[in-house]
């Protein structure tokens, strides 16, 4: 309790629990409303690449700092949402590794403005020394529509599921694509095997 009333809380994943709770290996649609992100933008697959790694350390650094002095300042408080991902490709069939641009992002509540991000990962600068900072902004995505799937393993295991949605389910329920593919990642891969790993695969899509 602050001044008599309660801190005001904000957790993507129980807030949108069809968006982020799929536990279900088979295709469902869900309507998504607009989002916020922190984020940042790279290029090419990522596999171990140095520019995709501290993109991710970036967004995590920036959002702990943030949630911190949100805390501390505004008396809101929020969980650090799970990594998320979107893969650009011509490919609709492409993986991740297949991609040829991304972006990496982060959850972010309502009150979070664009100077606050700014503010926390310049702050975060300071200490991790993380050049990747300096490109984290805030972003907006509608997705509106879209279809998702939860896949278990590795996520360059999951052309056959891409596959299966384009080639089957969307002409099945009269649909396009819509949007560039869009990874949860439900698992921490530092300490989760590959195999055994949690990943939302989300696709836009749009009535034929």
């Amino acid at each position: 309790m602050v001044g008599g009333a309660a801190m005001r809380t904000f957790d993507v994943k129980a807030g949108y629990r069809d968006l982020y709770d799929q536990v279900t290996t088979e295709f469902t649609q869900v309507d998504v409303p607009k989002m916020r992100y922190a984020a940042i933008d790279g290029t090419g697959a990522p596999g171990d690449s140095a520019e995709y790694i501290a993109a991710v350390e970036a967004l995590y650094s920036a959002g702990y700092t943030e949630k911190f002095a949100s805390k501390r300042y505004l008396s809101c408080d929020f969980v650090v949402g799970p990594m998320e991902a979107l893969w650009y490709s011509d490919d609709p069939y492409a993986t991740r590794a297949q991609a040829t641009s991304w972006t990496v992002m982060i959850a972010q509540p309502s009150w979070i403005t664009s100077e606050m991000l700014a503010d926390a990962a310049a702050t975060a600068l300071k200490k991790r020394k993380n050049r990747a900072l300096e490109l984290v902004y805030l972003a907006t995505v509608e997705e509106v529509r879209a279809v998702q799937i939860l896949h278990i393993g590795p996520s360059e295991t999951a052309g056959p599921t891409f596959a299966a949605l384009h080639d089957n389910y969307l002409p099945e329920h009269q649909l396009a694509e819509a949007g560039p593919l869009h990874e949860i990642y439900l698992s921490d891969a530092r300490r989760v095997p590959p195999e055994k790993r949690r990943t939302i695969l989300r696709r836009p899509v749009r009535p034929l």
